[in-house]
This record gives C-alpha cells, sequence and structure tokens, in this order.
C-alpha cells in the first residue's frame, strides 16, 4: 500500500512539533517536506535524520512556501498541513485554495492531538495574537507561583532558527547559556527576562524530550505560548491574552481564535491605553463565545529607564519588538506609546537609513508605521540592525524591546530603555486564579 505523502507549511517551530507528534516513525505516512513562511532563511535546510526518525535516513527539505501548488504536483502530496500560526482566518483558507486547486486535501490538526501529557500541574499562558503582552502575562504567573514556593520552570514555544542537531533540547539558567546557544533578538526577547528573574527556560525542538528534562526540575511547568498558538502541554489552567487595539481579531486569527474558546481565563490586557469600547467588544466576545472563562482585566504602564525628560522636545527613533510589529500586525508598541507620553517633537521613520534585508522586512509588512522592528534573526541581520540605528538622523534612540538591546549592538547615539509591565485591575486577578496552585 502507497504511504500517503504529506506536505507541513510551518515558520521553524510547530510545523517540527507537528512532525514529531503525528508522523514520526508511522510508516503510512511519507512527508516528503516542510514549507517555510514568516522567519527569513529557514528554506533550503532540512530537519535532520537524527531527529526525523528512522524512516528519514537522508532527513527532510524545507522548500520556500510559494512554491506550494508546484510541490504538490511534483511530489504527490495527499495531504497539506497547516502548522503555523497567527494567520488570518482569511490567510489559512487561501492556503488551503492553493492546496485543494492543486490536488491534495488541506488539515488543521487539533490542538489537542498536539498535546503532551506532563506529570507535574502545567499553566499555560498563550494569546489570540502576537503582542498581546502574553511575556509580561507570563513572567507575573512564574513570579506569583516563585513566591509560593514552587520550583518554576518555564518551557517556551519553538525558535528554533539555527543548527536544529544542537537544539532538539536548549535549557537555560544563566545570560552565558544565551550567548552559547547564539540566541537571536527574537529567542532573547522571550528568554532572558525569565532567566534574570530565577526561572529555568526549556526550549528547542523535540517537545517530548524536552518535557521529560523540565518535570525533573519542576513543582509546576509555565508554558510561555509564542505567537498565538496553542500549548503543546495539556494544560491544568489556560490563560489566554487579548489585546483591545486590535479588537475582533480574537475571532479572525488562526489558531488564536481556538485559545480564546478554550481559555479558562482571559487576560484583556492594556486597558490604560485601548478605547473603551474595544475593551467591551472583546468583553462581549468572551460572554458570547466562552461565558465560563474568568475575564481578568489590566493595565500595560510603560515606563522609561533613565531621564525621561531628555525624550521632550526630540527627534526620536523609536525600535519596538520585531514580531509584534511584523507578522503581529501592529504599527507601533509601547515605545512610540512612550515617547509620545514623554513629549517627542517627532517620530523619526527609519525607511531612508534601512540597511540590507531590512528593506525586504518593511516591503513584506507595508503596514509598519515610523518605527523600526528590532530584526535580529541571525548575526548578519543584527549587524544590518546596527548598521540602520547609527545610520539613522535623530536625537535620541529608545529602544522598546523586551531585553537589553545593547548588549547585543552598539548604539552611536543617547538611548534609553522603555519597559513595560503587567497591572491587574480589579478582580478577579491573576493571583487569584492561580489559588489552587498554591
Amino acid at each position: 500500500m502507497d504511504r500517503i505523502h504529506v506536505l507541513i507549511l510551518g515558520a521553524a517551530g510547530k510545523d517540527f512539533h507537528v512532525f514529531n507528534t503525528m508522523f514520526r516513525d508511522r510508516g503510512v505516512f511519507e512527508v516528503v517536506g516542510f514549507t517555510a513562511a514568516q522567519i527569513p532563511g529557514i528554506a533550503g535546510r532540512r530537519y535532520p535524520a537524527e531527529l526525523a526518525g528512522s524512516l528519514y535516513p537522508e532527513g527532510i527539505p524545507i522548500f520556500p512556501e510559494d512554491e506550494m501548488a508546484e510541490l504538490v504536483h511534483r511530489l504527490r502530496v495527499d495531504r497539506v498541513v497547516f502548522a503555523y500560526s497567527d494567520a488570518s482566518n482569511q490567510h489559512v483558507m487561501d492556503r488551503a485554495a492553493v492546496a485543494i486547486a492543486a490536488g491534495a486535501e488541506f488539515l488543521l490538526p487539533s490542538a489537542e492531538r498536539l498535546m503532551l501529557h506532563a506529570k507535574v500541574p502545567v499553566v499555560s499562558v498563550c494569546a489570540v495574537r502576537t503582542g498581546c503582552g502574553k511575556s509580561q502575562t507570563s513572567r507575573k504567573v512564574a513570579a506569583i507561583l516563585r513566591s509560593w514556593g514552587k520550583r518554576v520552570v518555564v518551557v517556551r514555544h519553538p525558535m528554533p532558527y539555527g543548527d536544529l542537531r544542537k537544539q532538539a533540547v536548549q535549557r537555560f539558567a544563566t545570560f552565558a547559556d544565551l550567548d552559547r546557544h547564539e540566541c537571536t533578538i527574537e529567542e532573547r526577547e522571550e528568554y532572558e527576562q525569565h532567566v534574570a528573574a530565577g526561572s529555568v527556560v526549556f526550549a528547542g525542538v523535540d517537545y517530548g524530550a524536552i518535557l521529560r528534562e523540565a518535570e525533573k526540575e519542576a513543582d509546576v511547568v509555565l508554558w510561555d505560548g509564542g505567537n498565538n498558538d496553542t500549548p503543546f502541554f495539556r494544560s491544568d489552567l489556560e490563560i489566554v491574552v487579548t489585546d483591545p487595539h486590535r479588537a475582533g481579531h480574537e475571532l479572525t486569527y488562526w489558531p488564536g481564535s481556538v485559545n480564546f474558546r478554550r481559555a479558562q481565563v482571559i487576560v484583556i490586557s492594556k486597558i490604560d491605553t485601548a478605547p473603551e469600547d474595544s475593551i467591551e467588544r472583546i468583553e462581549e466576545s468572551a460572554k458570547r463565545l466562552n461565558p465560563k472563562a474568568a475575564l481578568v482585566f489590566a493595565a500595560s504602564p510603560v515606563t522609561v529607564q533613565g531621564n525621561a525628560n531628555s525624550i521632550r522636545g526630540k527627534r526620536v527613533l523609536v525600535i519596538e519588538d520585531g514580531p509584534t510589529i511584523t507578522h503581529g500586525g501592529m504599527a507601533f508598541g509601547a515605545g512610540f506609546v512612550a515617547a509620545g507620553q514623554a513629549g517627542a517633537a517627532e517620530i523619526v521613520d527609519p525607511r531612508p537609513f534601512l540597511v540590507g534585508s531590512l528593506h525586504d522586512t518593511f516591503q513584506k509588512y507595508p503596514h509598519i508605521g515610523s518605527v523600526l522592528p528590532a530584526m535580529g534573526y541571525g548575526e548578519a541581520q543584527i549587524q544590518e540592525l546596527e548598521q540602520t540605528v547609527n545610520a539613522c538622523d535623530c536625537d535620541i534612540v529608545l529602544v522598546a524591546t523586551p531585553i537589553d538591546l545593547a548588549r547585543l549592538i552598539r548604539i552611536d547615539k543617547p538611548a534609553l530603555r522603555v519597559t513595560y509591565a503587567l497591572e491587574e485591575v480589579g478582580k478577579p486577578d491573576l493571583e487569584s486564579v492561580l489559588a489552587p496552585f498554591h
């Protein structure tokens, strides 16, 4: 009997988890390839034989997603599996139309099918879009659990953009571990603050192996989700963060809309800067689609570290979190808000000063406003970011990335950091919803 030929559409993360949980070592299937989207530099690699299992002695190739229709014909694909996140419903159905028109069926894997079972309690923090405030929420959850004497191990959604063999299971307990694993800016943004707070972080490629290692050190595992993906571990409590600056996206993005419907706790963030009617829209959606979920309202105040008065009247270059501004769809972030609050005379448009692949970023995401996303998916792109910042004609640089960007690039003009945190407003709050884990 012929094996079922499968093509997995991915972005170097969930796609590998889908393969590992649904297709690895199953002889009825032959995964003929992955495709790559969202993340630069992924296509052209291979999922290595060491991770793919005995059925794939040469590994599995990774192709550009825009070749999908041709791949379906050439590789005789029977089934196309959609396996990346933070995609509009329209985009998902467009991919389905291309696959079906080419002759394949189209599959969206069940969230339950992809969840691994842990031996210790699991709390998951996910979101309905990139940039909702998930990271600050997960840090607050970790801090509460640690204050109760719990050993918290954070397991982060995958970002394996380097050597997949070396990244099968990654453990981060110190900043030196971040350097040793040659983490990109995007990885550091997610790991660094957890490590600084005293949490051990695991990430990588093989989440079965990762979970086995994390369980050895944890009283509670905290799943820190990426983009708007569903948890890879079955969770005892599912917390999902929404963004009223993008009210309605909790219904129209995949698989964030799944998270919204599954959540036991829905956090409505950024209520200090969002319009009241947008906050009410999310509240109404929650009551209609997930009435059993507890609603936690939270502000996301921004703080300028250093002399905020030095911003007043100045021409400011704002550097924002990369994924939030790119595939997260936001035209601005916390840095833009902080610059306005501090009285900046002008937000300097970085586009005349872009270097290298940053030109491609702005072409791919034309919605970006006058801010610079902190792109850094490799050493070359980090250098391009540095060159762009230093070429920019501005008085001061405002860095609103979750990490201290000055540790990775040299900024040749005055620079201040912007930080942001989660502050619940009213009850219930995170401490009360986490009470069963006390």
